[in-house]
């Protein structure tokens, strides 16, 4: 009898190690995965080169056009300063200028063969029926319709911070017959929705850095949503503006530099 209850009892102790084991792996698993989570995701921002359409000074949203040699180049300066940086992702809108952008960083800064994920939320801002129109006749309509003679006082005026870029998209968005011209929150609600997506996958994935290749007008749309520090200027072909996702979180941590692009054009 005595046997038979001690061996019994040593069952009942083997399986209640058993469940415990389990369950202490679990826990760790847990633990581990929850560690892995809470890592930072930064994200590289960072806008096209120069293109053909750029060079023509013509509108350029969802219409599009190569990179110049000037374009690549830069693509190229950004690719080398940036080689001391590992990305775990790259994204760029479905644009050519923005993939050829992309490819050009990472064949320079030794990533080429990092796979490329294309959105068509990260895209630039449709302006309608001005797309492939000379930048003067549209940003000239929009600045009669907010009282300024022509491109260059508008221009003036926005830097001041007298007008904003939202207001000009919204007399564009009256100019425009065709429907499709975007207002400034239709373009921060996009955009703010990718960036969203992107950083809560990465941060599931382990956190790390990301490439992100986007535009001008919506780079500035997006990081408007994410801080003051931000009044409107343009983009530079190629800066960087970086952004780290903390605890569910968005910090700016750069506008608009140009010191990676600096650090690879004196390594020539």
């Amino acid at each position: 009898m005595k046997k038979k209850m001690g061996k019994v009892w040593i069952a009942c102790v083997s399986v209640l190690l058993i469940l415990s084991g389990c369950g202490s792996g679990q826990a760790a698993k847990d633990t581990t995965t929850s560690k892995k989570a809470d890592k930072d995701v930064v994200i590289y921002v960072t806008r096209h080169g120069k293109t053909m359409l750029n060079q023509e000074k013509r509108v350029q949203g969802f219409a599009d056009s190569p990179l110049v040699d000037s374009g690549t180049e830069v693509a190229k300066q950004l690719g080398k300063g940036l080689k001391g940086t590992h990305f775990d992702a790259v994204y760029s809108s479905d644009s050519g200028r923005a993939r050829e952008t992309a490819e050009t960083v990472l064949g320079t800064q030794g990533q080429k063969n990092l796979k490329l994920n294309e959105s068509k939320k990260l895209r630039e801002v449709c302006f309608g029926k001005y797309e492939g129109d000379l930048d003067a006749n549209m940003w000239g309509d929009i600045a009669k319709q907010l009282g300024y003679p022509d491109q260059p006082a508008l221009m003036k005026a926005v830097s001041e911070q007298k007008i904003t870029i939202e207001q000009c998209l919204e007399k564009l968005q009256k100019l425009d017959d065709t429907g499709m011209a975007e207002t400034y929150p239709v373009v921060q609600t996009r955009m703010q929705q990718e960036l969203t997506k992107i950083a809560k996958k990465q941060a599931d994935e382990g956190g790390g850095n990301v490439l992100l290749v986007s535009h001008g007008m919506a780079i500035g749309a997006l990081v408007s949503t994410l801080t003051d520090d931000y009044h409107g200027a343009p983009f530079e072909n190629a800066s960087v503006t970086k952004i780290r996702y903390k605890d569910g979180k968005f910090h700016v941590e750069s506008i608009n530099d140009m010191s990676y692009v600096e650090k690879g054009e004196s390594e020539k």
